[in-house]
């Protein structure tokens, strides 16, 4: 898809509307699975709840859980209709642990005053007891794992799970030690390492859980871990446009966030190669002009040029390549789905 076939769904993209298929799932296929998950977080919350603050809650209580979503999906998938083996079920409340314990560390690196629209644990806290918090997250899901070990090759799972822990550190750091004045190629380059460890792992990891928490096939495990990944790619950059179009009441953020702190997201790098060096755009985000009171022209800026819609058609592609790895599985209300939610996530803002 080139720059030019994306422009119909941008023009809709800026608009705002959305469709949401993920709570729909959660009510009608997967409303057992949604039941049973909503009991076994709480069971495994239950041990911190000395601890735990309206922030944290806020945390758990609100979001799609569309990582839980995707491991019920999958472990669906080869499993079929019927309940899920308890280490599934269990595999997927640790899976939402661990995403929560990156949130609110994102939010003490970025000094977020605010998640999803209520205030952070980061402002809520501060930076202090936030980590601590967010390692109490982390600590907790990792145990969540090592209970669903029943068999050896569960271990390997407890393996990859602090494999993706760690890669998303390193997502995180490399976003960090990111120089505006690379060339646009070692930019996109550094981008899509960076989202790759920052968020994708974390799909993959999902759907990789439901496979193998049913003992599904280990060609199985990597096919779907494949689709994972690309719905996660898609995900990131459909967020990374998002900051550029969606208002504080739509998004839970100011809109441009991400050049107010000179992040390097996709459509704003290919925005600085197509404006040049000179542009204000490019100089602000070198360091050479302080944040304005008004962030609006350097957004209308970047939403103007042809890598705004460059930057969805990457995502679309990324979404349409992840369909391709599920062609290996039966035809069955869970595949679909799983396709359906791939292109909801480029065409949420539809």
């Amino acid at each position: 898809m080139t720059a030019a076939d994306a422009a119909p769904r941008v023009t809709a993209l800026r608009s705002g509307a959305r469709e949401d298929p993920v709570s729909e799932v959660w009510r009608t296929l997967l409303s057992a699975d949604l039941d049973r998950y909503r009991t076994l977080l709480a069971e495994a919350l239950a041990p911190q709840r000395d601890y735990l603050t309206d922030a944290e809650r806020a945390l758990y209580d609100g979001g799609k859980k569309v990582r839980p979503l995707l491991l019920s999906l999958s472990a669906h998938l080869v499993h079929g209709p019927g309940e899920l083996p308890d280490k599934a079920a269990r595999g997927a409340v640790s899976l939402e642990m661990l995403h929560v314990a990156t949130l609110i560390h994102d939010d003490v690196v970025d000094e977020s005053a605010v998640r999803r629209g209520v205030p952070s644990v980061n402002a809520a806290r501060g930076p202090g007891q936030a980590i601590i918090v967010g390692d109490m997250q982390f600590v907790q899901a990792v145990r969540g794992f090592v209970e669903c070990i029943d068999s050896d090759r569960d271990l390997g799972l407890v393996k990859s799970v602090l494999d993706v822990a760690y890669r998303i550190c390193c997502g995180e750091l490399d976003e960090l030690r990111v120089d505006p004045s690379w060339r646009t190629e070692v930019l996109l380059e550094r981008y899509w390492r960076t989202i790759d460890r920052k968020t994708a792992v974390l799909f993959a990891l999902a759907c990789e859980c439901g496979i193998a928490l049913v003992d599904g096939r280990t060609r199985d495990v990597r096919r779907i871990g494949h689709y994972g990944r690309r719905v996660g790619r898609a995900f990131q950059v459909m967020d990374d446009l998002f900051d550029l179009t969606q208002d504080e009441s739509a998004s839970g953020k100011p809109r441009g966030v991400d050049i107010a702190r000179r992040r390097l997201s996709l459509p704003i790098v290919y925005a600085m190669a197509e404006l040049g060096d000179d542009h204000r755009l490019s100089r602000f985000m070198r360091g050479e002009q302080p944040v304005p009171d008004d962030l609006t022209p350097l957004v209308d800026d970047v939403r103007a040029t042809t890598g705004f819609a460059r930057a969805y058609a990457d995502a679309r592609r990324q979404a349409l390549d992840a369909l391709e790895y599920l062609r290996p599985f039966p035809r069955n209300p869970y595949r679909d789905e799983l396709e359906r939610i791939a292109l909801h996530v480029v065409d949420r803002g539809r």
